[in-house]
């Protein structure tokens, strides 16, 4: 049986050199005009298992399925049209922008920071140094995508790719138990992956559309972002690639957010200037390439003492900077009262 890929020009589909149907609905990669069996097991090994994947590629990146480019970019604008991808018009943009909604981070005073929660579409990186709460925010975030939207929630499922073995079951039953939720069922619903080195790590997110899209993922959570990076890409004759792997990855946490209409959270380790003589010297690892594909920063810190911990809303495309107070406790992510702000300012 010939595939029909392989086909002479001449016997190609009429559907593959027509535009594609504008808005048409494509369930499966398998729809798509000019994709048949063997071009779609290609794609699938390529990890574009979903027409919304497929949606945010790119020509060369499908290079390697061996279809000429002007195929591929038939198969894209395909995918494109099915979800929706093309130029509009401000006032459209705006009534598009209502489909962006927003995950509570359990601090009232820190969903107040980022303008009601932490949006979809869009990647939110929390950075500080260790202990700082990083990895609570995310244990927190699992339990509270999960909460219908009237409580903040998303009633959706995580996704959770962890690279430093910092992911604790104990703690999501503890956090499940104070909002009045089963943990079993909210265990169930966090799809959880650990990532042994860099390669393996975008492995992960390069193969997650066809999971993210089967459990109604809403959550997608990389744990933390550079650290493989960062002890496998040593010296500054490996930055230049460094970065670009970095980069590739993010643009696919990005994508997948997108696509999916999903909220991403990457946590961050940081470094020490020891030749910053004045300000916090305390910068998030990954330069220019993680400050520009993180939409919303949040630099993480503790305070003199106890479970209080400081946010800082460091960079967004449309807040302005601002800092929130909160504690870390057995029940997770929690507003602090009114003496322990007090506290606090005089521990300063």
């Amino acid at each position: 049986m010939i595939d029909e890929e392989n086909q002479p020009e001449s016997e190609t589909p009429k559907e593959e050199s027509e535009s594609p149907e504008l808005g048409k609905k494509y369930r499966f990669i398998e729809d798509l005009p000019g994709v048949g069996p063997a071009t779609s097991q290609k794609l699938r090994d390529l990890g574009y298992h979903t027409v919304e994947s497929l949606a945010m590629a790119t020509a060369r990146e499908l290079e390697p399925v061996g279809v000429s480019e002007k195929k591929a970019f038939q198969i894209i604008e395909a995918a494109r049209s099915a979800i929706g991808i093309s130029f509009v018009r401000a006032d459209e943009l705006y009534k598009m922008r209502q489909t962006v909604l927003r995950l509570t981070t359990g601090s009232k005073a820190v969903d107040k920071m980022v303008d009601g929660g932490l949006e979809t579409q869009t990647i939110t990186e929390f950075y500080g140094e260790y202990g700082s709460g990083k990895s609570q925010f995310c244990h927190q975030l699992c339990v509270n995508v999960q909460l219908p939207p009237e409580r903040g929630g998303l009633s959706g499922s995580a996704l959770y790719v962890d690279t430093e073995n910092t992911f604790r079951l104990e703690r999501i039953i503890q956090m499940s138990k104070h909002l009045g939720l089963d943990p079993e069922k909210v265990v169930k619903n966090i799809i959880y992956a650990e990532a042994f080195t860099s390669d393996h790590q975008m492995f992960l997110l390069e193969n997650a559309d066809e999971i993210i899209k089967e459990n109604n993922i809403k959550l997608l959570i990389v744990d933390s972002l550079t650290a493989h990076f960062r002890s496998e890409y040593i010296g500054r004759e490996m930055l230049a690639t460094r970065q670009q792997r970095l980069n590739k990855h993010m643009h696919k946490l990005i994508s997948l957010a997108r696509a999916f209409n999903a909220v991403a959270v990457v946590t961050n380790q940081v470094m020490a200037k020891p030749d910053q003589f004045f300000g916090d010297a305390t910068h998030p690892i990954g330069g220019h390439i993680v400050g520009h594909t993180s939409h919303t920063r949040i630099y993480l810190r503790r305070a003199s003492h106890g479970p209080v911990r400081i946010a800082r809303l460091v960079s967004s495309p449309y807040l302005p900077e601002g800092e929130e107070i909160l504690k870390v406790t057995e029940n997770g992510i929690e507003d602090v009262t009114e003496e322990e702000k007090a506290n606090k300012v005089r521990g300063r």
